[in-house]
């Protein structure tokens, strides 16, 4: 189960977890520390664990988000993800649906999940 971490002199900025079995992969969750938005760490963030899951041998991933969070899906379908299905009223406070996104990972991508962020 990939974890990575962002941080600067100690201070954590952002995370994401995901895991993968077979070629096939979830990103469970991407968290940034709201003084670190629109700064780029949430991109490094899923880029490099797009590229962690890429070396475990994923060559799908998905990922869900709320509807209304939509600078998030901007980042996700920035990185080549697309809306495949919705879940009606998925999450609570406030109730809203969760918007599912699929991309594929090319076979022929180098990895860089060692990559300091």
């Amino acid at each position: 189960m990939p974890f990575l971490v962002a941080e600067q002199r100690g201070a954590v900025l952002g995370y994401a977890i995901a895991h993968w079995a077979a070629d096939e992969a979830e990103i469970l969750n991407v968290g940034v520390a709201p003084a670190y938005r629109r700064q780029g760490v949430g991109r490094a963030l899923v880029e490099r664990m797009l590229a962690a899951l890429h070396d475990h041998g994923a060559r799908v991933v998905y990922l869900e988000v709320r509807e209304s969070n939509v600078i998030a899906r901007r980042l996700y379908e920035s990185l080549g993800f697309t809306e495949v299905a919705r879940r009606a009223r998925y999450y609570r406070r406030p109730v809203e649906d969760a918007v599912i996104l699929r991309a594929a990972i090319p076979a022929g991508q180098t990895g860089q999940a060692s990559a300091k962020l």
